[in-house]
């Protein structure tokens, strides 16, 4: 049973990725996904990392709601060009 509280610093800790406020901030701002490409299946995963992605979104467990938090930051520039202000 994992008791890691679910939040966007122990998720990048459960993908094995570094986790500090900037590393977060730098790691979205690098990868941002054109908006067809959906979160669990951007080509910059590992399969374990994919495969935590996916089963927290499919399960809707408390991992679920920072999963999407990510995907909406990871999607943040084609929401921008979708709807230009």
């Amino acid at each position: 049973m994992i008791t890691t509280e679910p939040n966007m610093t122990n998720l990048f800790l459960q993908l094995g990725l570094d986790a500090g406020e900037a590393d977060i901030a730098a790691f979205i701002l690098q990868h941002q996904l054109p908006a067809e490409v959906k979160v669990t299946t951007a080509w910059f995963w590992s399969e374990g990392q994919r495969h935590f992605l996916a089963e927290s979104l499919k399960s809707d467990n408390d991992w679920a709601i920072v999963v999407d938090e990510l995907n909406e930051a990871l999607h943040s520039d084609a929401t921008v060009q979708a709807n230009p202000a």
